[in-house]
């Protein structure tokens, strides 16, 4: 009996060694410290920070900074810049590429023209020593991200101009940094200029050229591996980290060019990003956070006067530097009063960049201990501001909004239900990608996907048998957090069937396969489409992805005159602006300019995100003349019409059968709005 105690008080020891006890205690502060926290209204983040200053080597010493510890920060930190990169929305990011590049500079400069006056002439540093410090306010790090993530603002452009910057003054830091060193040790020669500038354009080539085409040809080759998907995913995070750091540059910089570099291939909606936030927020991200707090020694600040002095000065010149380079970014950019609150949260926490470059100088002797002590005082204060002010300024961008999501909920788009009739299981996971990308995420229905059984003695069975074969297909959708369910039903007529349902669900969408050719004779849009088309008057997607969704550059659509008078018009324009950005790639019109005048109109309106070039095209009676300008990596989309109405005529009825001849490789769609 004493055998066993003695070993358990040996195992309970302090700090602790066991793995398995590490492990399970940080997993209980994670699963503990937000919802406590959250009770008194303090965000999740600061909770975790804290409970790593209680458990670390300067609270109770529960923990030490192991190997195991650090490994698995790291991974966090890395996470949290990976997701950032994958989350940015290019075409946003695009368009306001110029404002990051203000905002990147404003948050460089100021916090560096306010830094060096005071650190070297009221603190008395070095040349060396202020300039590295003045350059450490520069830095910031996305802690914050998650909040802005989980509370869905992260498309706002006060983001990605925000993570844009952060991107840019970080790696600014992280070269001045690196010449600062050399200056200190001599060795600013131009062999040192050289040899940054060529691993500079080597990174950048291969994660920008080499890695999406990998990608997209392992995405390709192992689509049903939907697992490895994932696996080969860290593998590119923690590769392009590593190419990084031998590059020159920080392991930070890589996991966000790689989410950069993969951004198009995982759209936002898809399973394998459900999964990358989920394993991240859930274990790796907190994980960092926790080790955060781990490094903040509050005992510092009782050190002596001139800690507890530098300690405040640095906090007070790191705020206000990041708080004015948010106002004057507002200014210009004629931001409110919500998103510069935003940039400020985002901006304003100091933690892994901030510790790199105090460490390196501490180690190299540019600086001494009390800026170190200083240092993680700072960066306990900033990540508990930041926390603060991000959440709250979601919340108030959010409520900016409410007035849209009213309306959104009035005109019933939270009730949106898409029916999916599946004839065969041979391109399902397409179909359901492709309705999952398109669905309105507020809304309450599940997907519907339906299957026609014949009316005959063994129907039973047959319902039985093809709602089995449509189980894995189900798990897939829930595994984007989409609800989905399937509905058999029976009729003797799979189309007369596919109508009933569609008016029984009160369908919005009836997502269609492209239909397949089962004799000589048949018709393209046979009796079944005919049948469906003059029987219900939902909006109608009829679809053939013959190449991954992820494969595409460009959606090339052809839109009739007078599109713009029909009533279903706003629907699919809100479906392709959503497709276009869960794929990040733009929209080429070919329509009337009146047409597409009115589209850009419905877009300003109703705040929807395109990115369009325009062709003017009138010929539908020569579409060969259009043809040429597809290219193999186009998804060709025709706007239709069902007969009678006002942007019908006689030519859109044969262009789908164009299409099918001139184009089977490609993937296609025609729509036929409400």
């Amino acid at each position: 009996m004493d055998t066993v105690i003695n070993q358990l008080l040996e195992e309970f020891q302090l700090p602790l060694h066991n793995p398995v006890l590490i492990f399970s205690l940080i997993l209980f502060i994670i699963l503990l410290a937000p919802v406590v926290l959250h009770k008194i209204r303090i965000p999740g983040i600061i909770g975790l920070i804290v409970s790593g200053i209680i458990v670390g080597p300067a609270g109770l010493n529960i923990l030490e900074k192991s190997l195991f510890v650090d490994v698995f920060s790291t991974i966090g930190l890395l996470y949290i810049m990976f997701i950032a990169g994958l989350e940015l929305d290019l075409n946003e990011f695009k368009a306001t590429r110029n404002k990051s590049l203000l905002f990147g500079f404003l948050t460089f400069t100021i916090p560096i023209a306010i830094g060096f006056p005071v650190c070297y002439y009221i603190l008395g540093f070095d040349f060396n020593a202020s300039l590295l410090t003045s350059s450490m306010f520069a830095t910031h790090t996305l802690v914050t991200y998650p909040i802005v993530s989980k509370l869905g603002v992260s498309k706002n452009v006060a983001v990605a101009i925000t993570v844009g910057g952060t991107i840019l003054t970080d790696t600014a830091v992280l070269i001045m940094l690196a010449i600062i060193l050399g200056s200190h040790d001599g060795g600013l020669t131009q062999e040192f200029w050289i040899r940054l500038g060529i691993s500079l354009v080597l990174f950048s080539a291969f994660m920008f050229l080499v890695i999406p085409k990998i990608a997209k040809w392992f995405f390709q080759k192992l689509e049903s591996e939907r697992h490895s998907h994932y696996i080969f995913v860290l593998s590119v995070v923690f590769f392009s980290a590593f190419l990084a750091e031998i590059a020159g540059l920080e392991s930070i910089i890589g996991a966000f060019v790689a989410g950069l570099a993969l951004n198009k291939l995982i759209p936002h909606s898809s399973a394998l990003m459900n999964r990358i936030e989920f394993i991240g927020n859930s274990l790796f991200i907190p994980f960092f956070l926790i080790s955060v707090g781990m490094i903040v020694d509050i005992s510092v600040i009782m050190s002596g006067p001139m800690a507890l002095i530098i300690a405040g000065t640095l906090t007070a010149v790191a705020i206000s530097g990041k708080w004015l380079a948010a106002f004057f970014t507002q200014i210009v950019f004629k931001f409110s009063k919500g998103q510069r609150k935003l940039i400020f949260g985002l901006s304003s926490a100091h933690a892994a960049a901030t510790l790199a470059v105090i460490l390196v100088g501490y180690k190299a002797g540019i600086l001494d201990a009390n800026i170190l002590n200083g240092t993680v005082v700072l960066i306990l204060v900033t990540c508990i501001i930041a926390s603060f002010a991000t959440e709250s300024a979601a919340k108030m961008i959010i409520r900016d909004t409410d007035g849209e999501e009213d309306m959104l909920l009035m005109s019933g788009s939270h009730r949106e239900t898409i029916l999916i009739p599946i004839a065969n299981l041979v391109k399902i996971e397409k179909v359901l990608d492709f309705a999952v990308l398109i669905k309105d995420k507020k809304s309450i229905n599940p997907l519907s996907i339906l299957t026609v059984v014949p009316n005959t003695h063994a129907a039973e069975k047959t319902i039985i048998k093809a709602k089995q074969g449509l189980e894995n297909y189900l798990k897939e959708a829930t595994a984007s957090d989409t609800n989905a369910k399937v509905i058999a039903t029976i009729d003797h007529n799979p189309a007369s069937g596919i109508s009933r349902t569609a008016k029984e669900i009160m369908a919005d969408i009836i997502l269609l396969g492209w239909p397949q050719k089962t004799g000589f004779l048949d018709k393209l849009i046979g009796d079944k489409m005919e049948s469906i088309l003059q029987n219900t008057e939902k909006t109608l997607f009829i679809c053939d992805f013959e190449i991954p969704l992820v494969n595409h550059k460009r959606l090339f659509m052809m839109v009739p005159p007078n599109a713009e008078l029909e009533e279903g018009f706003s629907h699919w324009i809100n479906k392709i602006g959503k497709l276009s950005l869960e794929l990040s790639i733009p929209i080429h019109l070919n329509c009337t300019e009146l047409t597409y005048k009115a589209i850009l109109r419905f877009a300003k309106e109703n705040k929807v995100t395109l990115s369009t070039s325009f062709n003017r095209f009138k010929d539908w009676d020569d579409f060969l003349i259009l043809s040429r300008k597809i290219d193999d990596t186009d998804f060709i989309i025709l706007v239709s019409a069902r007969k009678g109405y006002i942007s019908h005529f006689g030519h859109l009825d044969k262009l789908p059968l164009k299409l099918e001849k001139h184009f089977p490789n490609l993937s296609k769609m025609v729509i036929y709005p409400k």
